[in-house]
């Protein structure tokens, strides 16, 4: 029977796990009566990317759209991995609360994702030339771990100290106590008064059994079975051998400090407020991915631009140097102009090595948010990522500064989940409050006793009187017979009353606990301030962003157009080389500039959407499908 009980139990465990979809924690608690008593299971985590990845792979280029990156980093991001374990242990402090326990607490600290090499605009490998010699860089610093290393944003507004805990709680979870006890025991004697022996032997079996358990209004109820039975040498007993059984009922009831449902079920509220704020800390988690992952995703496709563009102004430069080299050998113009020219080749070809070495780096940081193995799977390290999604420039929004804000206020998790936890501060300060009362308990006790037992040959004391006996009977059954027929009752009513003369250490936990509710409404009003600050400075940059975008485009067709012109009068003589090689730098220059404005503004539109809180939504982000971390066919269709 026992086998087959672990076997129904290893199955059920199994169909929890089983029944558990994509990469949300499966827990499953044993059934039946030994449930309680029977270790659970957590499943284990999941260290395989999802099948899109591979699939996404072609001919040795994962070919990634912007959407795509959204999905493997949903299904693969390991941030949200923690955060998904986060949700379940807010989940075990629940359960906690039920019972009556303190709670242990849960996480607040979310990670942003790495800042990586910042597109272009971090790393602007030309310059123009200052009309003597071409300019280019070269990178000193060979790793900067600033660029993939995480930054960690804490959501905690109620501080490092934790509250008083106020009166205790009861026990909700009835608890079952036994003993059994088998004991022989030989105790010299002084005299012979009391037991007729030199030395008493007592032979007894204790059998004792409790029950207890608390209720939400603070009362406890006990009951307590106790059986003895004893046999013994002495001659003074009348019985022996003889059993002794008393069944007893307490109740103890706060009247003041642990008085009432609400001060005791003050953990419960906060544990249900703690599952929701790690519901929020898990968006927040989310956002500052999905952020994150577009923010590398246009800073990769700005950089594949701007190599582009180093190979474009290589190509130019090797043209003229070409065009120089077969005038040298004419004879049309000097040699020190093919110099000039192989100069800016030269140059030209270590913005390029620059420009290809950031790309590469851009796409070492974005893999390893986006997948879990990226370092230990050789077609993943090995694939080239080709941005499909080109860099947008998406309108402005047409919403007044004011309109944003109070839609960051109302979207933005953290301010939800730090209003949370200010509750749960004033939650607790109740708890302190009530613990300044006395303690008045009022207690109520019954109980009923037996005994059963046959005459003692031994006895040679003054002989009882007739049927004063009858009363006991022999055989442990009258015993529980009597207490049945409450033979032998006795009760007992009344107040236990404890009153702190100084009550210094309630007072000044109460006190504590204001002020460091006073605190956390404080940093809750920062943090609006700090969100406000935030949509404010999101739309200047946005507006500042365009406005160099458009004056970028308009500064590369001039620039563009200039070359031209002094190409066309290079080649009527009118013209030098180096004048050529000038504007070839101006044109390289404004083309970088662009494809850095582009980005930086695209990046601007992504912050403003990530600080009024719509960035998940404007990329069709579901947060039941982010927890999961499995995308239905309808998510990865749009």
């Amino acid at each position: 029977m026992n086998k087959f009980a672990a076997a129904l139990a290893a199955i059920s465990m199994a169909s929890a796990l089983s029944a558990q979809s994509g990469r949300e924690p499966a827990i499953s608690y044993p059934p039946g009566l030994r449930g309680p008593y029977t270790p659970g299971s957590v499943s284990a985590i999941d260290t395989k990317d999802s099948a899109r990845v591979h699939d996404l792979i072609k001919a040795g280029q994962l070919n990634l759209s912007l959407q795509d990156a959204i999905a493997l980093a949903l299904e693969n991001n390991l941030d949200l991995e923690l955060q998904r374990y986060a949700v379940k242990i807010a989940q075990t402090d629940s359960s906690r609360a039920s019972a009556g326990s303190l709670l242990r607490g849960v996480g607040l600290t979310v990670n942003e994702a790495p800042a990586g090499v910042g597109g272009p605009g971090g790393a602007l490998n030309n310059s123009a030339a200052s009309g003597i010699t071409p300019q280019t860089q070269v990178p000193v610093n060979v790793t900067d771990t600033n660029l993939i290393q995480e930054a960690q944003n804490n959501l905690n507004v109620n501080g490092t100290f934790a509250s008083a805990t106020g009166p205790a709680l009861p026990q909700l979870d009835p608890a079952i106590t036994g003993t059994f006890l088998a004991q022989h025991l030989t105790t010299p004697q002084t005299s012979l008064v009391t037991t007729g022996t030199p030395s008493l032997v007592n032979n007894t079996v204790n059998a004792n059994f409790g029950y207890s358990q608390g209720f939400w209004t603070g009362a406890t109820v006990s009951a307590a079975w106790q059986s003895i039975r004893t046999d013994s040498n002495s001659s003074r007993n009348l019985v022996n051998p003889y059993s002794t059984s008393s069944l007893s009922v307490s109740f103890v009831q706060p009247l003041m400090r642990g008085f009432g449902r609400e001060i005791n079920k003050r953990y419960i509220r906060s544990a249900k407020n703690s599952e929701r704020i790690t519901d929020y800390v898990f968006r927040q988690q989310a956002v500052s991915t999905v952020s994150g992952v577009i923010r590398l995703y246009t800073d990769l496709v700005s950089l594949s631009e701007d190599m582009r563009v180093k190979q474009q102004t290589l190509s130019t430069a090797e043209r003229l140097a070409e065009d120089n080299a077969s005038k040298v050998e004419l004879g049309t113009i000097a040699p020190i102009e093919l110099t000039r020219a192989r100069a800016q080749v030269a140059a030209a070809r270590q913005d390029l090595i620059n420009a290809e070495g950031y790309l590469q780096q851009q796409e070492l940081i974005l893999k390893n948010v986006l997948t879990r193995n990226a370092g230990s799977d050789p077609v993943v390290r090995s694939a080239r990522i080709v941005a499909t999604d080109p860099v947008s420039v998406d309108p402005l929004p047409t919403e007044s500064t004011d309109e944003l804000v109070r839609l960051a206020l109302a979207n933005r998790p953290e301010i939800q989940a730090a209003k949370l936890q200010v509750e749960n501060s004033d939650i607790g300060l109740k708890g302190s409050r009530n613990g300044l009362l006395p303690q008045l308990d009022f207690t109520a006790n019954a109980s009923n006793s037996g005994l059963a037992g046959g005459a003692n040959g031994l006895f040679t004391g003054v002989p009882p009187a007739p049927g004063s006996l009858l009363g006991y009977g022999d055989g442990y059954f009258n015993a529980i017979e009597q207490i049945l027929r409450r033979d032998y009752p006795s009760y007992s009513i009344g107040l236990t009353f404890t009153l702190p003369v100084h009550n210094r250490t309630a007072q000044a936990d109460l006190v504590r606990d204001e002020l460091q509710l006073r605190q956390a409404q404080i940093r809750t009003r920062q943090l609006e301030n700090q969100v406000s600050l935030e949509v404010q400075d999101a739309i200047i940059a946005l507006r500042r962003t365009r406005a160099a975008y458009e004056a970028a485009v308009e500064t590369r067709k001039l620039q563009d157009q200039s070359l031209e012109i002094e190409q066309e009068r290079f080649q009527a003589g009118l013209s030098t080389n180096f004048l050529v090689i000038q504007y070839e730098n101006f044109v390289a220059q404004a083309r970088s500039t662009e494809v850095v404005a582009k980005g930086a503004y695209a990046k601007a539109r992504t912050q403003l959407e990530r600080v009024i809180g719509k960035i998940l939504e404007n990329h069709n982000v579901s947060i039941d499908e982010a927890l999961k971390g499995q995308l239905t066919a309808r998510a990865q269709a749009k």
